[in-house]
């Protein structure tokens, strides 16, 4: 049996497809986006999310370039803000952060727990609140400190991010930064209450959108008629001998 190897280049703006077997046997070039099936972002969040957590509300994104608060009702997206403009609030600032802490970003969480104070850090800015760290740290804070600190100051503009969509409980987190237990906790102290996490927070995007795609093939079939496919790929694929 002949084995073959798929492998999968997306970019920001178009996808790239190859199949292997020693050599390249076909490949495929698209837009990345699903075009005429597009789904917006925030929609397959929620839908994951309320498949997850059905009593979730109010739903926090922290992802690595932009965070998002979305308002539901009855699983259903209500109303939404997004921070896309600048790094602080994501995960990229962390990342950053550890990066001049020389600590591993998934260590973060844990080492601010370890805290017995937060060592305020003023600048939102991610560049400044770099530079800003590493002064304190120069100075002799402890880093654990200093990662609560960060994580203080990113609950604090989250906070006031989806603060604008009239909190209601209960709250929970999605993406990397729910990973974080440090953040989350931050964020708990925030809110006022528990910050629901799902199981795998990555994910849920991803499962919102299977779940929209289950509910048109379901429609499809009951309706008798077949999913419309998009007639471009064929297309668009190239076939070598």
């Amino acid at each position: 049996m002949n084995h073959f190897f798929a492998g999968i280049d997306i970019g920001s703006t178009m996808t790239k497809v190859v199949i292997m077997d020693g050599e390249v046997l076909s490949s495929v070039i698209g837009p990345t986006g699903p075009e005429h099936r597009r789904l917006a972002e925030i929609t397959c969040h929620a839908k994951g999310l309320h498949s997850l957590l059905p009593t979730a509300k109010t739903v926090v994104d922290i992802g690595g370039q932009d965070s998002k608060g979305i308002k539901l009702k009855d699983g259903k997206v209500v109303s939404f803000v997004m921070n896309d403009k600048c790094a602080a609030g994501t995960g990229r600032f962390l990342e950053v952060i550890a990066d001049a802490l020389g600590v591993p970003l998934a260590r973060l969480g844990e080492l601010s727990l370890t805290a017995t104070r937060v060592v305020p850090v003023s600048n939102t800015c991610t560049v400044f609140a770099e530079q800003e760290v590493v002064s304190q740290l120069a100075a002799g804070e402890p880093v654990e400190s200093l990662v609560a600190g960060i994580h203080e100051a990113i609950a604090t503009r989250v906070y006031a991010m989806v603060n604008k969509l009239k909190i209601e409980r209960d709250v929970a987190i999605t993406g990397g930064g729910a990973k974080n237990i440090g953040l989350v906790k931050a964020l708990e102290a925030k809110f006022g209450c528990p910050v629901l996490v799902p199981p795998e927070p990555l994910l849920t995007g991803a499962i919102g959108a299977a779940l929209v795609g289950k509910e048109a093939y379901d429609k499809a079939m009951q309706s008798g008629q077949p999913l419309a496919r998009a007639g471009k790929g064929l297309q668009e694929a190239t076939f070598f001998s």
